[in-house]
């Protein structure tokens, strides 16, 4: 066979958003950071994103991470957090399924009942404890960043859809939530397609009339809407997750449960240190729970912990043939 390119991979689902965990293949990126790595990944390697993700290797609802080496001395790996979307800042839902093919793989020391593996990403250090039973993952607790409320009962112009309201929040990304019934879409599984249409709407228009933007880190804009089902509480709720530019998470949303979390707290219905169940649209859940208080840029913030399951479901080499008409693969 021949190959200019030849790329290995962990497979994993992380509650039901099948992750590509890229092993080898590619070297370490420039920059001092993983931040720094991210941007010059953006500016001069975003072919190997879409040659992973898109069409013919990857589909629309796949995520990605890329293994580097870490750019700090606390950490084990470093990662990169790839979607049909673009490189994000931080995945949670990829940091649980990272943390599940590192410990199966023993690419960390592992060690029962408990593995702690520490993630360099371009929000900052990640620390994943990873159950461990007879050498298998069984479940992994991430504390993510600081999370916090942008706004509470907003509302907005949306084409097709009329006035809607939303809460906005950031957990790791940018999420508006909105009650699944303001926009009069039944919470079942016919609905998927509305959803999605309804969301990429919903985000445009977000994003049109003020995009939220980081205070500290400058990241910028609202690429998440989740539509809550009815009766969706502080205990447990029900949602359909649509990210940008029109896809439908499987998952329930590590840094969308965070934010959801932030909302909470902020409401007054989530205490610190209660457990709160985040259900994704195909039934799978991620437990979150808030450990203590914090402040970005000087506004309130909460620190969520999140844990969550991942299982591999193979391995494999994809590879790059110098006659392939799609070097970097396609999209319809």
């Amino acid at each position: 066979m021949r190959s200019t390119r030849a790329i290995q991979t962990v497979e994993v689902h992380t509650e039901g958003l099948p992750v590509r965990v890229v092993t080898g293949g590619v070297p370490a990126l420039p920059g001092d950071t993983m931040e720094e790595r991210r941007q010059w990944f953006i500016a001069h390697s975003d072919d190997l994103r879409t040659f992973l993700l898109n069409e013919p290797r990857g589909h629309g609802t796949l995520s990605g991470a890329i293994l580097q080496p870490s750019t700090r001395p606390d950490a084990d790996w470093g990662v990169l957090f790839i979607e049909v979307t673009g490189v994000l800042p931080m995945c949670g839902a990829g940091t649980i399924g990272v943390a599940t093919a590192l410990v199966e793989t023993g690419m960390v020391a592992v060690t029962e009942p408990i593995t702690e593996v520490r993630l360099d990403t371009p929000v900052g250090l990640i620390v994943a404890r990873v159950e461990v039973r007879d050498g298998a993952a069984l479940a992994v607790t991430i504390v993510n960043v600081p999370s916090y409320v942008v706004g509470l009962d907003r509302a907005v112009d949306v084409p097709g859809l009329g006035r809607v309201p939303y809460d906005l929040a950031y957990g790791g990304n940018f999420y508006a939530f909105v009650e699944a019934s303001a926009v009069g879409i039944p919470f079942e599984r016919a609905s998927a397609d509305a959803f999605v249409a309804a969301g990429r709407a919903i985000m445009r228009a977000i994003d049109a009339h003020e995009m939220p933007v980081h205070p500290e880190t400058g990241f910028a804009g609202c690429e998440h809407v989740v539509f809550l089902a009815e009766g969706s509480d502080a205990v447990h709720s029900r949602h359909a997750l649509i990210n940008h530019p029109g896809w439908l998470d499987r998952s329930p949303g590590g840094t969308g449960t965070s934010a959801r979390m932030a909302v909470l707290h902020a409401r007054g219905e989530l205490a610190l240190e209660t457990d709160f169940e985040n259900e994704s649209f195909i039934g799978t859940t991620f437990t979150g729970r808030l450990r203590e208080r914090a402040t970005v840029g000087g506004a309130d913030a909460v620190i969520p912990e999140i844990t969550g399951r991942a299982w591999v479901t193979g391995t494999a080499q994809y590879l790059l043939n110098p006659t392939d008409p799609f070097p970097a693969g396609y999209t319809v």
